[in-house]
């Protein structure tokens, strides 16, 4: 069967499942329509679709774990009932978000899902670091995203079960798992594994952290800023510094070099924002340090982008393409590593 007719048989499926669920979707729901497969991962389906009810309609998105042959990258993504339980905290504890709809039961015959409403903006992180019509919202957006972590982090733990534990040690012990087995040694990444061991910040109490908070992540209004916060497969307990310094990695800014926060915002920004919404203070020297931890996650994902693509596993040349980042990521280092941001 080809790959346009499974894509077709899937389509069907989706269909079929969500007409039935119209009714709990939204008052007096009828069935959907305009139902359309968004870009995404081989085994994680992103559906967008409107509900057609006498009262006008609704657009949702369906997020769900399919059947790709293709094999993630990673294999640490959240359950996605565990990951629509996060979403529904980081709702209620104020955070922007779309709002949970419907966590998919197997009666629903949908696999593993969940359904939120559909948020307008914008998703391209050189958009809106860089495009003119993004200037109103680049004026707000390092306090809201501020603001937004201080909502996330404040999260009790104990409303989220079933989170991993992951401190400082466990992500630089992970990840330099998978670097030597993705890759020979590389003198700028030895340096930086021993760099991360000599700075090593002070146990924190585990808070709620996001995981891939950053300038992609973000949907943005033009005008207004901050519209919501996507992608919570990463979630964990943690450092909350950790989303600080995952959101100023450097690959994340799209050029804009000289604004550390995503491209849009100065770090003096962000910080604010945390502490007006009730964050600790945060000291810029433990920023820096996941700032060089994202660093250094990020280059060895571009190992394992590369990897999948040498080894036949992945057909897909933005793989290939994505290695190829790994240089970047090294000067990075190097510059985190001599204090230049």
């Amino acid at each position: 069967m080809s790959g346009t007719e499974l894509s077709q048989d899937a389509a069907g499926h989706v269909a079929q499942r969500l007409n039935a669920l119209a009714p709990q979707l939204a008052k007096g729901g009828q069935g959907i329509s305009g139902l359309k497969r968004l870009t995404g991962g081989a085994s994680l389906e992103t559906w967008a679709f409107d509900v057609v009810s006498p009262d006008g309609v609704r657009a949702l998105i369906l997020r769900r774990r399919g059947d790709g042959e293709e094999a993630e990258v990673f294999e640490t993504s959240l359950p996605l009932p565990i990951e629509a339980r996060v979403l529904a905290a980081a709702q209620a504890a104020g955070a922007p978000v779309a709002e949970l709809v419907r966590d998919c039961s197997p009666e629903d015959g949908l696999g593993e899902a969940y359904i939120v409403t559909r948020v307008a903006g914008e998703t391209l992180g050189r958009r809106i670091a860089a495009g003119p019509a993004f200037a109103p919202a680049r004026e707000v957006l390092g306090h809201q995203c501020g603001q937004t972590l201080a909502r996330i982090h404040a999260v009790p733990a104990s409303v989220v079960p079933d989170l991993e534990l992951q401190d400082a040690q466990d992500v630089i012990d992970r990840y330099a798992e998978i670097y030597r087995k993705s890759s020979g040694p590389r003198p700028v990444v030895e340096a930086a594994l021993k760099w991360m061991q000599a700075n090593l910040p002070q146990a924190v109490t585990p808070r709620l952290v996001h995981g891939d908070f950053r300038n992609g992540n973000l949907m943005v209004d033009a005008e207004t800023g901050l519209a919501a916060v996507l992608d919570w497969e990463l979630a964990h307990l943690g450092d909350p510094a950790e989303d600080f310094g995952w959101l100023c990695v450097n690959s994340w800014r799209f050029g804009v070099t000289d604004k550390r926060v995503g491209g849009f915002a100065d770090l003096g920004d962000l910080l604010a924002g945390y502490e007006a919404a009730g964050g600790e203070t945060i000291s810029e020297e433990r920023v820096r340090f996941w700032e060089v931890v994202g660093t250094f996650k990020w280059a060895v994902i571009t190992m394992m982008m590369y990897q999948t693509f040498a080894t036949g596993a992945s057909a897909s040349v933005e793989r290939a393409v994505i290695g190829r980042r790994l240089s970047e990521c090294e000067v990075d280092l190097l510059a985190l590593m001599e204090g230049d941001n």
